[in-house]
């Protein structure tokens, strides 16, 4: 039996706020392949859809604990990753956007022709067997994302890959293997995005190959873009407002991708690092605690 401490809040309004969880989840991901190592990913939405139909086929089909079967998700998610990140990864730039735009094609095609997928009437995903609510669950997913992407941006493998965004030849004389961090950045990158898939189909009860096409894999970059490239709380802010933007929206959804490409526009004229943009989550801590963040810059001392 399940227990739903969130009963005070209407379906309605917990349903924009299940959204605006499994999109915070969705968007770290992409953030640490595109934000922090800087490679440009337009097929996060297939990383998405094989956590999700990883997790609707493990519940179907497997007797596997719900909160086993998320983790589950994203470890294949990022398996998948990794095999297909080791030849890509080598590319950059506008390269490696039309390579992962054509993977996020191929998986859909997959999913489309596969009988356990069962091909394009997609799969009715029967609800978790948990002693907590699927708003409870992402909630609690999103709130540990969000410290395990703080963890790692101030770690020493955060400190890699932004190296390797800033310059990868001054990286690579330091003694950084560009070729497998930024393979173990993909792998990251995925398993959040396939936790999130997994969440995503457990929540709605019904996914459709379909339904992960280009515009997810846009709405996502969007995100992270809005809030700011590397900022975590960026990327909260900025997935926060796009998931909850469609229900404002719902007025005009024939133009929601019209306001969304206006919005970015006017951030690259006005705001290019996004709204966020620069801002560290361990930095605004420290600050307010009075504590001096490490690594300040020593000429505004001097100046």
């Amino acid at each position: 039996m399940q227990t739903d401490i969130l009963s005070f809040i209407d379906p309605y309004t917990l349903q924009i706020l299940v959204n605006i969880g499994i999109g915070i989840v969705l968007a770290l991901g992409l953030n640490i392949i595109t934000g922090v190592t800087g490679q440009l990913s337009l097929g996060h939405a297939a990383f998405m859809s094989i956590g999700a139909f990883t997790g609707a086929i493990l519940t179907m089909k497997t007797g596997v604990p719900f909160y086993l079967t998320i983790i589950l998700s994203g470890l294949f998610t990022a398996f998948v990753a990794a095999l297909i990140g080791w030849p890509i990864l080598r590319l950059t730039g506008d390269y490696l956007a039309i390579c992962t735009l054509g993977f996020a094609e191929i998986v859909k095609v997959v999913f489309l022709n596969l009988e356990i997928t069962n091909r394009a009437l997609g799969l009715t995903v029967p609800a978790p067997d948990t002693s907590m609510s699927m708003p409870v669950i992402v909630f609690i997913v999103a709130v540990l994302a969000i410290i395990a992407s703080a963890l790692l941006y101030n770690s020493r493998f955060g400190r890699a890959l932004k190296a390797i965004r800033d310059d990868e030849i001054a990286a690579e004389s330091m003694g950084i293997n560009i070729a497998r961090y930024k393979v173990q950045s993909f792998a990251v990158s995925a398993f959040l995005a396939g936790i999130g898939g997994c969440l995503y189909a457990h929540f709605l009860g019904y996914i459709n190959p379909s339904d992960f096409g280009f515009l997810k894999s846009i709405d996502m970059l969007s995100m992270v873009v809005l809030g700011g490239l590397g900022s975590i709380p960026g990327t909260v802010f900025g997935a926060s407002i796009l998931s909850a933007a469609p229900e404002f929206l719902r007025f005009m959804s024939q133009y929601r991708m019209l306001v969304y490409g206006a919005l970015l526009v006017f951030l690259m004229v006005f705001r290019p690092n996004g709204l966020l943009g620069g801002v560290n989550f361990t930095d605004l801590v420290l600050r307010k605690l009075g504590v001096k963040p490490h690594g300040a810059s020593h000429k505004r001392e001097e100046r």
